[in-house]
């Protein structure tokens, strides 16, 4: 099975975009792992949902703190995007010894 090689021009377009990709994590400012959950049958009221160590955290959010857990939720969720794209990266790089 023949082993596929970047060009030298791919590997430098692909280091560029690692820096890119660091970049835009360093950009993304506070964020926390977790789902926002709504509880209550007749009043819904939001909550942060963490499964940590085997076990569910719920911290009652009310109006004041549901946008701010929302913005770190999806800083989490674009970071674990370009953390995915950088490992695509560097998996590529590595298997060509360009690292």
């Amino acid at each position: 099975m023949k082993k596929k090689t970047l060009s030298p021009a791919k590997i430098v377009k692909e280091k560029k975009r690692l820096v890119n990709l660091t970049n835009q994590i360093m950009k993304l400012g506070p964020l926390m792992r977790g789902t926002i959950v709504t509880n209550g049958q007749k009043h819904k009221q939001p909550y942060f949902s963490l499964n940590k160590d085997k076990r569910t955290h719920l911290i009652y959010l009310g109006e004041r703190r549901l946008e701010p857990a929302r913005e770190m939720t999806e800083n989490y969720k674009k970071m674990i995007k370009i953390i995915e794209e950088m490992t695509v990266i560097n998996m590529a790089l590595l298997k060509n010894d360009a690292l």
